[in-house]
């Protein structure tokens, strides 16, 4: 397995994250466990900062919050000095628990309902990203009852289709996602918008797709999204003042895995920016990204103990362990690749191959299939690498299993962030009404 940020193999063989060995770890919250690299997080924080503030542009880094949001980590990247970008009531509401300034929160989404509108206005965020005329009239019609302006981008698709899997590609013409540049609709949305009396148009947002490794899809959407813009100056003589690059930069998983540096990235679109809208405008637009998997995709691990197996002869051999869908989905969704490793015999050689079974009742609950390790026996503690991103903030209940606990690790210390949920936990909505409980039992 490669090796990320501050893990390491210490001198018992045991592998090591932030200075923890992840059997004191195992021994102290249990398995499944999420443990986070808090110093890889904020060095990949600090990464985005330093490549823009390079750049000479007015710049935000917004984390994008729906790749892993609680409290603590809304509270290392406000730390960080960086923006946040939330999708819904309970990733806003998080935010707000944990004192993130709401002037830099920015609030996307396909579908607001009229009570999230409403919370994000109350809460003074900075910015509503429109995404259709629908929701444009339910915005505008929110905040003059309430006798406020809000801030505005709207969301536009380029075209433009990044090399990534089709569930998480979303900057092509066919996608749910945002007005249409080819189309018209986008010129539509901007007219509309502009004609609205509590709405300010800042600009426009553009996402390409996720788990990106070139630049090329990033320079070909700020070059279509600059000729909309120079458009839109002709047709209405509206100037952007911010234009939102999105984010999708991808990170390394596993062998044949090749993203870029941050400081390649950013400094292959912010000089895109500078060709294309210096055509256009006298000033250049403020860019804002929205990186997620970037900052915490590699910093991520999950701990998982190994129990039963199944060994078919000349077929394959299945190690089973005490987690699986419930704790990360993306194998059976997208048919992702993960790298792990026997954390407590982490220096011995490779003897079988084996396939990673999670306890759900399902087939598809693979996490990997034909993994390299030391002859595997119940009790070892296996780590999966890169799973910071998306596995929790995409993990449930299913077959009631209870969500494992997240800790932050750095310099030797280890804290719980999130608590392991306890069977009291799953009950602790269910209802049973009187006229069930009544029910007369029928044989």
């Amino acid at each position: 397995m490669f090796l990320h940020g501050t893990s390491k193999i210490n001198d018992s063989g045991h592998l090591e994250i932030g200075g923890c060995d992840v059997v004191d770890l195992k021994a102290k919250f249990g398995t499944p466990l999420y443990i986070v690299d808090e110093q890889l997080v904020r060095q990949r924080c600090k990464e985005y900062v330093e490549a823009f503030q390079a750049s000479g542009l007015k710049f935000q880094v917004a984390y994008a919050s729906k790749a892993f949001c609680v409290m603590a980590m809304c509270t290392v990247v406000e730390q960080e000095g960086m923006s946040l970008d939330v999708v819904s009531e309970g990733e806003l509401y998080t935010a707000i628990q944990a004192g993130f300034p709401a002037a830099r929160i920015h609030f996307h989404g396909n579908n607001k309902t009229p009570d999230e509108i409403e919370m994000a206005i109350d809460a003074g965020i900075g910015c509503f990203v429109v995404d259709n005329l629908v929701e444009l009239h339910l915005l505008q019609a929110i905040a003059l009852e309430k006798n406020v302006h809000v801030n505005v981008l709207l969301r536009v698709t380029p075209g433009v289709e990044a090399h990534t899997h089709e569930y998480i590609s979303t900057g092509q013409t066919d996608s749910k996602f945002g007005f249409d540049i080819g189309n018209g609709s986008a010129y539509e949305g901007v007219e509309v918008t502009s004609k609205q009396s509590h709405l300010e148009l800042l600009g426009v947002h553009s996402h390409i797709g996720s788990q990106i490794f070139e630049v090329e899809g990033f320079q070909l959407a700020v070059q279509k999204v600059a000729e909309f813009a120079q458009g839109v100056k002709t047709g209405l003589g509206i100037v952007f003042k911010v234009v939102n690059l999105g984010g999708g930069f991808g990170i390394r998983y596993v062998d044949g895995d090749t993203p870029l540096k941050v400081s390649q990235y950013v400094k292959a679109i912010t000089d895109a920016v500078k060709e294309h809208f210096a055509k256009i405008q006298s000033e250049l637009p403020e860019i804002w990204v929205e990186p997620g998997r970037s900052i915490v995709g590699d910093a991520g691990t999950t701990l998982y103990t190994v129990g039963t197996n199944k060994n078919i002869p000349g077929v394959r051999k299945y190690v089973a362990v005490d987690g699986g869908m419930t704790d990360n989905p993306r194998p059976a969704l997208y048919q992702s690749h993960y790298e792990a490793v026997l954390a407590n015999r982490a220096l011995e050689e490779a003897q079988e191959t084996v396939s990673i079974a999670g306890k759900c009742c399902e087939s598809g609950d693979m996490l990997i299939w034909d993994v390299k390790l030391p002859e595997v026996t119940s009790g070892d503690l296996l780590a999966v690498a890169c799973t910071g991103a998306y596995n929790y903030s995409m993990a449930s209940n299913y077959n009631r299993i209870r969500r494992p606990g997240v800790v932050f690790v750095k310099d030797g210390q280890s804290d719980l962030v999130v608590k392991r949920e306890s069977l009291q936990d799953i009950v602790g909505n269910d209802l049973v009404p009187e006229r069930i409980a009544k029910q007369a039992v029928t044989k």
